[in-house]
């Protein structure tokens, strides 16, 4: 009996083993950032004032679990700025005694991505993620708990939408923006040339 239960283990084991490789090998991903190319390598974070420490914290952080080389100043190729944070927070729905019954969490910010010979990979974005909760007065302590949690939420999705951005920067296209940045130089020269 308890060996027809370490038989049946061991097939479940395998079975769950055999499932987890023919998925791995089809390119199926757990839901997250996708990987940024090695092609930005290395790459300077600039995240300038009023930008919330914990909001360049999680770009970094993804940045280095994709294994993106991060570096600054001279040493890196490019240079994400991260700029213009903002956030607020406003009444969404009013109660009968004209108090606020929800609030509405906003934050956004502007990322650029720039090589270090000043052309512009990305140019100048707005990023934007909202968030709503329910606020109720005789728990103030508790809800002020949840607003916490929840701007930091929203720091981890813009933090998250700006590698969305840089994902779909690969070698290929950084030779494409080359390729047009230089043909606008060479056409802008030759209109500047004639008479």
């Amino acid at each position: 009996m308890r060996l027809r239960t370490l038989q049946s283990d061991a097939v479940k084991l395998i079975g769950v083993g055999t499932m987890a490789i023919s998925l791995g090998a089809c390119g199926f991903q757990l839901r997250g950032a996708p990987p940024v190319s090695s092609a930005l390598e290395p790459l300077e974070l600039d995240c300038l004032s009023p930008v919330p420490t914990s909001l360049c914290l999680s770009v970094r952080q993804q940045l280095e679990l994709g294994g993106i080389e991060l570096a600054s100043g001279q040493d890196a190729n490019y240079q994400l700025r991260v700029r213009g944070f903002e956030q607020d927070r406003r009444a969404s729905a009013i109660t009968v005694q004209a108090a606020a019954a929800e609030y509405t969490l906003r934050q956004s910010v502007e990322v650029e991505l720039m090589s270090a010979d000043g052309i512009p990979i990305i140019a100048s974005t707005r990023l934007t993620t909202s968030e709503s909760y329910r606020y109720d007065e005789t728990n103030v302590l508790a809800k002020q708990r949840e607003e916490d949690n929840l701007q930091q939420q929203l720091s981890d999705r813009l933090a998250q939408q700006i590698i969305f951005r840089l994902a779909p920067i690969t070698e290929q296209r950084l030779q494409e923006i080359r390729d047009n940045q230089q043909g606008s130089r060479t056409m802008s020269g030759a209109q500047s040339a004639k008479p």
